[in-house]
């Protein structure tokens, strides 16, 4: 048995306070009413020069409907390109199960055997089916392709990387399911997204793959994983993001999915410099563990007042339960954020 990650201190949440300065923003945000329908406008203008993209009308009444109502105008996020057909979002909200194989702490996806995981996942599907029937919930597999180790290993990198008969076992298990959308994640640790995600492309260039990033573990400074919070800016999502493009372009492929993990303001830097495309949807999610007040706190701080395009938010099984009221939050609950998750991942 391969030994590999470990459990982070830092995945219990912080209150900050709100009172937090905020400056600039990567896209102009939808400030009227009047704002909001001469975005459909142009939305639709540009769809009306190329049949390769969604319909702009039912897609921008869709991101309106995410933003349930919110009063500070930041979401939806505006201008943003109209995605190429095949998008997931926002027509679809995914529901994934994230871990790793070889670990039965890193996750619910490892932690169970395969048949008994996604009977578990369709169970969750159905419950976000039923708390919001004008969004299909559909199941996903979110893979830990690449774990942050104590370890350093041979190159002193702290990072393992899944061998491909491990990946090839996890897309094997999407296939027999309804060849479910799968993530590959990375914890780049004293690596960098440069040396990993390129030996990841054979992966992502099938249709149903998608990528996840997590600063978490992005050791810039040298740091051993684990001792501190890690951190990516605006130029390694945008690598990544112009990476995934690429792929969609010259593969002729949906748009890709991007999920960037993030519950402290450091774990996110320049977000007003993070550059949409067509081709890739990035979503920004709340990771963080702890009592329902304190998730919602977190979300409010980091992921509604830094819009980016869409949001995600986690849910942890276990550690959601260590402290009062000892719960997890409901999808009903989730749906009452601003803007509501269109990525849920179970851990």
């Amino acid at each position: 048995m391969i030994k590999i990650g470990f459990r982070s201190p830092f995945r219990l949440l912080l209150f900050i306070p709100a009172l937090l300065a905020l400056a600039g923003y990567s896209c102009t945000q939808v400030n009227t009413v009047s704002d909001k329908l001469a975005l459909a406008d142009t939305l639709q203008s540009q769809a009306s020069f190329d049949d390769t993209t969604v319909d702009s009308i039912s897609y921008y009444q869709k991101l309106l409907a995410l933003a349930n109502g919110d009063t500070a105008n930041r979401w939806p996020v505006s201008p943003q390109p109209l995605p190429l057909k095949g998008a997931l979002l926002p027509e679809h909200r995914i529901i994934a199960y994230y871990g790793n194989l070889y670990s039965k702490r890193m996750g619910i996806l490892g932690e169970l055997p395969p048949k008994e995981m996604i009977r578990r996942l369709n169970e969750e599907v159905v419950r976000w089916n039923d708390a919001d029937s004008s969004t299909k919930a559909i199941a996903a597999l979110h893979y830990i392709a690449v774990t942050a180790q104590s370890d350093a290993g041979r190159d002193g990198k702290h990072r393992l990387r899944m061998p491909d008969k491990q990946i090839d076992s996890v897309l094997n298990i999407a296939r027999q399911h309804g060849n479910l959308p799968v993530f590959l994640d990375i914890q780049v640790a004293l690596s960098t997204l440069q040396e990993e995600i390129p030996r990841l492309e054979k992966y992502l260039r099938l249709p149903q793959v998608h990528l996840g990033i997590d600063p978490e573990f992005s050791m810039k400074d040298g740091s051993k994983p684990g001792t501190r919070i890690g951190s990516f800016d605006a130029k390694d999502i945008n690598y990544a993001a112009d990476f995934l493009a690429r792929l969609v372009k010259e593969s002729q492929l949906p748009p890709k999915l991007l999920v960037v993990h993030r519950f402290t303001a450091g774990m996110v830097r320049d977000y007003k410099n993070i550059k949409l495309r067509p081709e890739v949807q990035v979503v920004i999610e709340m990771d963080g563990w702890g009592p329902p007040a304190l998730k919602k706190a977190t979300y409010r701080q980091f992921i509604y007042r830094e819009p980016v395009q869409f949001t995600g938010f986690k849910l942890f099984y276990k550690n959601d339960l260590k402290q009062a009221p000892k719960r997890m939050l409901t999808p009903t609950e989730l749906l009452q954020l601003k803007p509501a998750p269109s990525y849920i991942q179970y851990q």
